[in-house]
């Protein structure tokens, strides 16, 4: 029996009780500079957090581990020209990991689906790479369940006017793909996964352990790829199985703790889908977006996938996690009334996603943390003079001199970084 087979509801285990507890962690330079060294240094940090993560009766089988970075632009150009492949500049295309079934009939299936999907949006897919991996290092119940995976490249048409816009579309794309996929009679349709397809952010995830992440994925051995932001997680998976596509970083956030409200998050989630208005999507795509939540996705799974709508609906970041997991403001005397009264009204609107939970999110522009009303989770932050800044579950992730330091604190309960 595959590990992925086991994840369906027997005996005394139900999906619906699936959380994470986790590391999670994010480094940026706050100037904005893009370079290498931001990847070694998130590896690292990655590594540190290794405790958090876990361990199955395979000691080489880790419950997931991951990276999610600004997309490698002059990495992915010198990758399309040794492939082939006719890049437009940053910007005008997005790229994302995708797993596949072994099986080569469905697999070619699978990429007929998302070739026809992506058309019918006025995208064109450019290319396919196929991802190099390393599955020596990782364990046997990892390989067991190990998808084929490969890299897709989609150019932007000339009517989408602006990087959002075109985010919007992938999104839409993503969507149809998984909801076509998923009514599929295939034998290995769970090992089909969208990791993100996305003209801002790249990732690289899988049932890893933090160490065998650099080993697994040649491509993050390579100096070219470069950043200013990264995000990284070990994942800790409780009363759950672990899985591939439930690796972190999602699509916008990794998350550390539990969503102690999952159940009543997900059905209020579900009633209001027939009732979704928007101005960016019209009703007709908000059809094809919907279930907006991917059944037996685990509690951050199920965040992030709500995240990504109000931010592609039109929300920033702040606002969107501020609606999803709010400060406890109803009686807090020292809040201005103007927060209290945006607290009042996003309640009518969403209910809380209540943790413990410590949340770190980027849409590839900006990236932040937050700490739930609980206050349960570590969120410790480092801001050096020259402008570099850590932020993990625990201090000491990475080494930096004192004198260096502009500034150290952790996140306290509901507060927002």
């Amino acid at each position: 029996m595959q590990y992925k087979a086991l994840i369906t509801k027997q005996g005394l285990y139900d999906p619906a009780n699936e959380r994470d507890s986790c590391g999670v962690g994010f480094l940026c330079n706050i100037t904005g500079e893009r370079n290498n060294k931001i990847i070694k240094d998130a590896l690292s940090v990655l590594k540190r957090l290794a405790h958090r993560g876990a361990v199955g009766a395979d000691p080489k089988t880790g419950d997931g581990a991951g990276i999610l970075l600004q997309l490698p632009n002059e990495f992915f150009q010198y990758l399309a020209e040794k492939n082939k492949i006719n890049l437009p500049d940053y910007g005008y295309y997005a790229s994302g990991l995708i797993f596949f079934p072994r099986k080569r009939q469905e697999r070619r299936l699978c990429k007929d689906i998302f070739l026809k999907v992506a058309s019918s949006y006025g995208q064109k897919i450019l290319g396919w790479r196929k991802v190099p991996v390393d599955n020596s290092v990782i364990g046997e119940g990892a390989r067991q369940s190990e998808p084929v995976i490969e890299q897709v490249f989609i150019g932007r048409s000339k009517e989408i006017k602006s990087q959002i816009d075109f985010e919007r579309r992938l999104y839409l794309i993503r969507k149809e793909v998984e909801n076509k996929i998923r009514r599929l009679s295939l034998e290995q349709k769970s090992f089909f996964y969208i990791t993100n397809i996305s003209s801002r952010t790249f990732s690289y995830k899988g049932l890893l352990m933090p160490h065998q992440l650099e080993k697994f994925f040649l491509d993050l051995q390579d100096k070219r790829i470069k950043t200013s932001l990264c995000m990284v997680h070990s994942r800790y998976s409780t009363n759950t199985f672990p899985t591939w596509d439930l690796a972190q970083p999602f699509r916008f956030l990794a998350h550390n703790g539990e969503i102690n409200t999952l159940r009543g998050n997900i059905n209020w989630m579900r009633a209001r889908e027939s009732l979704l208005e928007n101005e960016i999507f019209s009703s007709r795509q908000i059809k094809r977006i919907r279930p907006v939540i991917v059944p037996a996705g685990s509690d951050s799974a199920t965040l992030d996938n709500v995240f990504e709508l109000l931010i592609l609906a039109g929300r920033k970041l702040p606002h969107a996690i501020m609606t999803l997991i709010p400060e406890a403001w109803e009686k807090n005397r020292f809040l201005s009334p103007r927060l209290k009264d945006f607290y009042k009204y996003h309640s009518c609107l969403m209910e809380p996603w209540d943790g413990p939970a410590a949340v770190a999110f980027t849409d590839g522009r900006s990236i932040g943390a937050l700490l739930d009303r609980n206050g349960l989770r570590p969120a410790r932050y480092t801001i050096t003079k020259d402008g570099f800044m850590v932020m993990a579950s625990e201090a000491g992730v990475l080494d930096i001199l004192p004198e260096d330091v502009a500034e150290q604190g952790a996140l306290r309960p509901g507060e927002i970084l």
